[in-house]
């Protein structure tokens, strides 16, 4: 059994002490945010009592500088990967929910959420926050969903700025700015000292089409506050994540790259990476070289700058300007050999590569310790009391943090052999968007518009996705009972036992006649399906007026989806044997890609006792036509093609999707 080795000698020199988060602030904010500006001015300032829950500050036996430099420790074996990549980085999910509908996104009205008692709570996030640190981790992202909805970030961020004196350096969020500007003083307070934010679009107007919210001048407050707040001394680093897509965003570049030019900030741009439901193809990516060409042809002085270690971005910047310019390229040049980051999902499984399907989880093995049930505030005052006792009859003090999990070697050996078994890079083009993973939002966000409604994620137990081999364990037998995993099966479930059932025709009557299936004694369950189609254009004309909004006969593209929900509702009057359904949801979603082709996606949802496949069906071949019928008289050759089903859920023969 391997225990949580001493973090003390990987302090940084001029670590800063936690400040208190209430302390009293000026209305410009200066007194919070002197410790951004040095480190001096923290030995200054008075520390009020922590509020509950608090990590305290380290004992005063901790080593000096100098011992800790003499005494100085290789980094976390638990961290480290066969291909000698140490990873220091965490990125949390705290939440599923986001104050956003965006349109690649979830449906207006949200999306199915975990219950919570699946979440992990505020005392489990720093508990594992608390074993990541001690062994070398020294920057925590958090994450969602859209972290600022979660009700209690203020307090969980306080006790994660209090892990800085164990060896934590960083304490950043990512978020699309809805709510930020609302929390972000007290953020500041408690340490935050950088800002991801997702934003696709500079148009006020995009903005609310693409979210189905009003929120840009929101938005726009928020990155104003971070950057008057930078200019009293606040110290964030603030980037701007734009995923470019080729026909929605790629013309506002530009306008991007503008910002930079008086406001000190970094523009990250991302390649379009693909995720369970966003609908990924190689046509809709924009890539890193054809973003760099349109940039130099506005700005021929752009140059490459060094980038920093473990950085994901590829850093440019334009002579004059202020800020600075990022590329993410993913998909054409993977930045594997240098990552540094771990991730944990808001239902606590450890995912070691964004772009994998394997996951451990680390809450099943934490909550061992409190029998198995969620680990709540009162749990977790009692298991630091029950530590603070344990220590006080030892000699000596320990230089580890109250609240470190009590079955720590157990999740050391769980995320160590996980680490072990990360790849030495994730796959390419062509065998990604054929992988399952989960939809983006239940990992981190990139940028909200990208991801759709998330399917039903199935965990797994599973003892042969980790294998002990790679290192020696304690706890090797508890797998068979705590790693869990996303499902990859794409199978149609079938229950039924022995060869009696053979494939038949529902709606043909014994006699051979058409008739109407009986669904009385049918369960009521929640049934989802998606079918998608194309218009195939014969030259470029029709796409081009359609992005223009030239077409005579107005918005085809709004007019389309109005139809194909329309056409949904009445399913029943235009085929014979369907039976009215009470819909609870349409969606219809048509993108253009390339210069001659429109996807349509219809997704239709309800909880009743039959499936919904002909309603999407409907709809998306209606779309199809009423496309067909604005645009026929600038392009009689265009064709509909590929009607299909490509994903159902629901009823006794459970999840079906189209290989």
């Amino acid at each position: 059994m391997r225990s949580a080795r001493r973090v003390a000698a990987r302090l940084p020199l001029g670590t800063v002490a936690s400040p208190s988060a209430s302390a009293p602030r000026s209305s410009a904010g200066i007194l919070a945010f002197r410790r951004h500006v040095a480190s001096t001015s923290a030995a200054a300032e008075q520390t009020e009592p922590q509020p509950a829950h608090t990590i305290p500050p380290p004992p005063s036996g901790v080593l000096s500088r100098r011992d800790r430099i003499r005494d100085a420790k290789p980094f976390s074996d638990f961290l480290t990967d066969t291909f000698h990549r140490e990873h220091d980085y965490l990125r949390i999910s705290i939440t599923e929910k986001c104050n956003l509908r965006c349109l690649y996104c979830m449906p207006e009205e949200g999306v199915p959420l975990s219950p919570d008692r699946n979440l992990l709570t505020t005392p489990e996030i720093v508990m594992l926050s608390s074993v990541f640190v001690s062994q070398g981790v020294s920057k925590i992202r958090l994450t969602g969903g859209e972290p600022t909805v979660r009700r209690d970030i203020l307090p969980l961020m306080h006790q994660l700025g209090a892990l800085r004196p164990y060896g934590l350096r960083e304490l950043c969020i990512t978020t699309n700015g809805i709510s930020l500007h609302r929390k972000l003083d007290g953020m500041i307070e408690s340490g935050l000292t950088g800002v991801n934010l997702s934003l696709d679009t500079l148009d006020p107007w995009q903005f609310q089409i693409m979210t189905r919210r009003k929120g840009f001048d929101a938005v726009q407050k928020s990155i104003d506050r971070i950057l008057e707040l930078n200019s009293l001394g606040a110290g964030v680093k603030l980037k701007i994540n734009c995923v470019v897509m080729r026909g929605l965003n790629d013309r506002e570049i530009i306008p991007f790259v503008e910002l930079t030019r008086e406001k000190d900030l970094e523009v990250r741009f991302i390649e379009y990476m693909p995720f369970d439901g966003n609908k990924w193809n190689k046509g809709k990516m924009f890539s890193y070289n054809e973003m760099l060409d349109v940039i130099r042809e506005k700005y021929p002085d752009l140059h490459k700058v060094r980038d920093e270690k473990n950085d994901t971005s590829k850093t440019w910047k334009v002579p004059g300007f202020a800020g600075r310019l990022g590329f993410i390229t993913s998909m054409t040049h993977n930045f594997c050999g240098t990552c540094n980051r771990l991730r944990i999902t808001s239902d606590g499984n450890l995912k070691v590569c964004l772009f994998g399907n394997a996951e451990v989880s680390l809450r099943d093995i934490l909550r061992k310790s409190n029998s198995g049930e969620p680990i709540d505030e009162e749990a977790f005052e009692a298991m630091k009391q029950i530590e603070m006792n344990r220590r006080q009859g030892l000699a000596g003090t320990s230089d580890l943090p109250l609240g470190v999990a009590p079955n720590e070697a157990e999740l050391l050996d769980v995320i160590g052999m996980a680490v072990k078994r990360k790849k030495a890079k994730h796959a390419g083009i062509g065998e990604l968007e054929h992988m399952k993973n989960r939809p983006m939002i239940l990992i981190d966000p990139v940028p909200s518009t990208l991801v759709n409604m998330p399917p039903r994620i199935r965990h797994l137990v599973s003892r042969d996705m980790i294998s002990s081999s790679t290192v020696p364990t304690a706890t090797s037998s508890f797998f068979g009972q705590q790693l869990r995993r996303l499902s990859t099966s794409r199978g149609l479930r079938n229950d039924k036992k022995g060869n009696d059932n053979k494939a038949r025709l529902t709606h043909v009557s014994e006699a051979g006649s058409a008739h109407m299936v009986n669904i009385s004694e049918k369960q009521i369950t929640s049934r989802v399906a998606t079918a998608a189609c194309a218009v195939q254009f014969s030259d470029d004309t029709a796409v081009k007026l359609i992005r223009e909004n030239q077409m005579k006969k107005g918005d085809v593209l709004g007019v389309a989806r109005v139809a194909g929900i329309m056409a949904a509702k009445r399913t029943p009057d235009l085929i014979p044997l369907c039976h009215p359904i009470a819909i609870s949801r349409v969606s219809v979603d048509l993108d253009v890609t390339g210069s001659r082709r429109i996807e349509i996606r219809a997704t239709v949802s309800c909880d009743g006792k039959t499936g919904v496949e002909m309603e999407a069906l409907t709809a998306a071949s209606s779309a199809a036509l009423t496309v067909y019928d604005m645009c026929k008289a600038v392009d009689k050759g265009m064709t509909i093609e590929g009607l299909r089903v490509v994903l159902k859920d629901g009823g006794k023969s459970g999840r079906w999707e189209m290989p």
